[in-house]
């Protein structure tokens, strides 16, 4: 989806799935974000693909413990019933200290099919 497809709307009005999702890694409860994917979901997040829930529980596991940080939902923009994307800034121990990253979700039958994470 292009980028002109999406409206901004306010963050509360994201899907259930997409704020479970959001929540639950903000905690570092790896259960409860992988229980936001479909069983054959994808996730993208610095250029590399973590495909199904086995490999998006060890990239969730790692990146919960690679840095501390803090996340804070920014914005948010639909496309359409399937198509999100939450804005959120991270600021922690990482290199750089602070990032903005979008988070573009795909949706099928209410779970996240597709999570794309870039700035």
């Amino acid at each position: 989806m292009h980028d002109d497809q999406y409206r901004t709307i306010a963050p509360d009005t994201l899907p259930e799935v997409v704020i479970r999702y959001l929540k639950a890694h903000g905690v570092h409860d790896t259960a409860a974000a992988v229980s936001a994917f479909t069983g054959d979901a994808t996730v993208i997040d610095d250029g590399t693909p973590y495909e199904g829930t086995a490999a998006i529980t060890e990239w969730l596991d790692r990146s919960a413990t690679a840095f501390t940080y803090t996340t804070r939902l920014t914005g948010a923009r639909r496309a359409d019933a399937d198509h999100w994307v939450a804005a959120q800034r991270l600021e922690g121990d990482f290199p750089g200290g602070v990032v903005d990253l979008h988070y573009r979700f795909s949706l099928r039958d209410d779970l996240v099919e597709r999570l794309v994470i870039e700035p």
